[in-house]
Formats: C-alpha cells, structure tokens, sequence
C-alpha cells in the first residue's frame, strides 16, 4: 500500500497524504493554492463556473476533459494532470489565443463565469480542429452566463478555430511529451490509503482489491463520477467515510459491441460511451447528449447512475426497455440481475454489502423494432427529467404488437417497468384506438408524487401522451405528430 494522492497542478507535481475524503478540487485550489480563476457558483455541476481540464493517460496516449471543479474529489485524481485557467496565458502576459477571442469579440462582462468558458472552450480546441457550432453549442452546454447572451462567447469559439497559429505558445501542447512521463511514473497497480484524523480515502489498485476493500468495509461509499454523490457533500453536508474511489480502474472502462448488445464497463463516462452507443441505437446518443454538459458527462458513469438507485435516472429506463442485465462482483464472484429487478424500492437495490457494479449487458433493439426515449425536463440542455419515457416495439407481419417494453423515470420510487400498459398492447393491432384504450392503464402502473419539477396530474398525463406521441411517430403521422405535440407536449 502506498499512502499518498499524487498529480499534477498545471507544472507541479503534488503529493498529498493528508487529504479529506470529501475535499473538493474547488476548495483545495482556491482554499490551499491560491487559484481563484475556478469560482463557485453553484456547488452543483450545473454553472460551469468552476471548469477545470483533467488529463488522462488512456491507451499510452494523454486526453484531457472539462470537468466540475466543485464536485470532483481530490481522491479521484491520482494519476492526473489537472490544469486551471492560470496556465494557460505565456509567462510575458501575452493571452492565449482562446483567451484573447474572448477578449475581441467582447465575450465577457461580469467575468465571474468567464474562467469556466475559457476552459471549455479551451478543451474542445484541444480536442476538435473546426468545430461546428453545433459542437461548440455543445461544448457550452455546461456554462452559464447572465451577462453576454452567448452569441459572442460562440463567436469567440469560431474565431479561435478558424487559424492556428504556428508560432503559437500552448502549455500543453509544449509539454504534452514531459508530462505523459510524469503521469507514467505516478501509476501503481497498489492500493491508496490516506488517513485524515478519522477518515479514510481508499483508491484500490485493482477491481481484485476494489473486491477485498468492499469485503472489509461494507459502509463505505463508492464513487465512479461524482456527479451526484458530489451533491450529497455540497449541498446536504453529508460525511462520508470511508470512500473508496474506483474512476481510475481501467478494467472497469471498456464497452464492447457483441453479436447480441453491448458489455459496457460500470466506469465507462458518458462522454466515452456516446460514440459507441449512437452509433449502434441512435436514441441513446441522443438521450447522452442532453444529460448534463460535458463536464457531467465527461465524469458520470452509467454504472453510477444504475448503482446510486435514483428514480430520475436517465440511462435506466431506456436500458430497462431494452432488456438489459447487471453484472454484481464480490470476493464470492459474479451475479446476474435483470436491470428491472436491481430495482426494488426508492433507495434500496438488490445489491449486498459486498458487492459492486462491475458491468451491464444491453441488447440492441429487436431487428425491425422501433425505440424512442424521451426525456421531459423544464428546459432542453442540462436539466434533470421531471420523467422520462422508453418505448421498445416490435410489430408482426399483421400489424399487431407482438413485443413491447415500456419503462419510466420519475414516475415512482424507482425507474419502473409499465406492464399494464403493456398487456394491454400485447397482441393487439398497433393503431390509434388500440393506444387510446391503453393509456388510461398508466394510472394501475404509477403513481407519481408532486414536487418542484412537475404535479403528479402532470407527469401522469404526459406519461399518457408520451404513449399517443410514440404511436403517431411509429405509424408515420406527420401531421398529426406536430398537432399533438404543439397541443399536449
């Protein structure tokens, strides 16, 4: 066992053997060092204000993704290079170039949010030569501004895309070869234990000791992302200890496309996963792309959002609808659970004290089926679902339904399967008066609450319409489907 954090901050190395469990990235940068271009602004992943880029060796080669300074703990980090706006300008003052297009193009007026956009738009220059405005639109999708309206924020982003430079000082580009060395020498295959009075932070070196830790440590909290776990420390003062972070084990992110589905890895980000997943069912890249900003997605795991058993998961009712299995490992080995019965009531999961999220299973839709999700929230682009719906059909040669998988968010205490709805559609023709008489079965299947996202009547009425939406997309109504959706959607 090894008993120290270590990373990189900008150009120094840093090892820290005493470190809090729930110590943010924030704090120690602004509290310890002094850097006070991440600002807090919400404490919750959803201003962006706090962006920092957090590279990783991944396959030998070195990547770096925005991340939430304000809910990323520092003992997710060993083995990082973490890099905050005040490296990014050359020693003499002179501005980099993404600095200065914020600059000409007047993209800040306040400033409090403009160190989070330079960052994010510093990380999709790294990444992407010319983006579209599309991909800059989405790369800011996890910022938020008051002041400029945007529109000169992604002039900016066009500016700085459109000529490199080939003089140009970049830091990390300079320093990309020194700093994969360094990173190469802070890997261990060991486990990490920092003590901090007492509270324990735990980083195992391997799933095998991911295993062992859990078998000796049955209260500690696991965490893959942060991105709701975070919220639990931030906004509810919750003390966790001990915590066993696990977002560095590689062996838990790998997705690989079978013959049959998907084997997606319990660490796999969304940001890592969306390629794959679109690619082979296109609603579930879709779906990704409204999940958080890219500083959420480039943290939270599927894996975590099925683990953390929350009713207002995004991934688990289309996973659900498509069939999909949890792989559970502990020292006693493996155990299979269908995604729909991991499930059992809000804030308990057939998942025992010793055992983690290894893997989930998805099947690809039915050959011929049609699948849709839709996820309801108060505005399109980083918004939690007030509920969202997933709907796998599959038809025979008559017309009639000869399979479907309905599934819901938000509409009970856990993700939940709508199987009297269901049976009343099994087997009948799939037309508008077969979706009519089903639809008044939703309320046999949910009983949704009230809070401050949406009214149970509404959810349960949007459940209903959702079904009818589904229906006249599936049967070709064009015409009908915007009627419906400018009316009741």
């Amino acid at each position: 066992m090894t008993d120290s954090i270590r990373f990189i901050l900008n150009g120094e190395d840093v090892s820290l053997s005493v470190v809090r469990p729930t110590e943010t990235l924030l704090d120690y940068l602004r509290l310890r060092r002094r850097l006070t271009g991440p600002k807090e602004g919400c404490a919750e992943g959803d201003c962006g204000a706090c962006t920092v880029l957090v590279g990783r060796l991944i396959d030998g080669s070195l990547h770096y993704e925005s991340v939430n300074a304000c809910i990323r703990f520092l003992g997710s980090l060993h083995g990082t290079h973490v890099v905050t706006v005040e490296h990014l300008a050359a020693k003499d003052g002179t501005l980099h170039p993404v600095q200065q297009a914020l600059v000409d193009c007047h993209g800040s007026q306040c400033g409090f949010c403009t160190p989070g956009f330079v960052m994010s738009l510093y990380g999709l220059w790294l990444s992407t030569d010319k983006p579209s405005r599309a991909q800059i639109e989405k790369a800011l999708q996890g910022n938020l501004c008051r002041c400029t309206g945007y529109e000169p924020i992604v002039k900016a982003a066009e500016q700085v895309s459109a000529a490199r430079p080939s003089a140009l000082f970049d830091p990390l580009e300079k320093s990309r070869a020194d700093i994969i060395g360094r990173l190469w020498s802070m890997q261990t295959d060991e486990t990490i234990v920092v003590v901090s009075g007492k509270e324990r932070l735990l980083v195992p070196g391997s799933v095998a000791a991911l295993a062992d830790l859990l078998a000796e440590e049955e209260d500690a909290t696991v965490i893959a992302g942060s991105t709701d776990v975070g919220l639990w420390v931030t906004k509810q003062m919750r003390p966790l200890n001990p915590v066993i972070f696990i977002n560095h084990l590689k062996e838990l992110q790998t997705i690989t496309a079978g013959e049959t589905g998907f084997t997606i890895g319990s660490g796999v980000t969304y940001s890592r996963a969306f390629s794959a997943l679109a690619a082979k069912v296109p609603a579930l890249g879709r779906l990704i792309d409204r999940i958080g900003g890219d500083q959420v997605r480039n943290m939270g795991t599927i894996g975590g959002n099925i683990a953390n058993g929350s009713p207002i998961g995004d991934t688990p009712p289309p996973l659900m609808a498509l069939g999909a299995t949890v792989k559970l490992r502990s020292i006693e080995g493996l155990r299979a659970v269908p995604l729909e019965d991991f499930f059992i009531a809000y804030g308990k999961q057939d998942r025992r004290p010793s055992e983690f999220v290894e893997s989930i299973f998805v099947p690809y839709p039915l050959e011929g089926s049609h699948f849709a999700i839709y996820k309801i929230t108060k505005r399109r682009d980083e918004d939690i679902s007030a509920l969202l719906g997933a709907f796998h059909l599959k038809l025979d040669d008559a017309g009639n339904v000869a399979d479907v998988r309905i599934a819901f968010g938000g509409m009970a205490g856990t993700p939940k399967r709508a199987r009297t709805v269901e049976v009343k559609l099994l087997g009948k023709p799939w037309t508008e008066a077969t979706v009519e008489a089903a639809r008044p079965a939703f309320d046999a299947d949910f009983q949704p609450l009230t809070d401050w996202r949406a009214t149970a009547g509404y959810r349960q009425l949007t459940a209903k319409n959702l079904l009818l939406r589904f229906y006249l997309e599936t049967a070709g109504a064009p015409q009908e489907l915007r009627r419906f959706a400018e009316a009741e959607v």
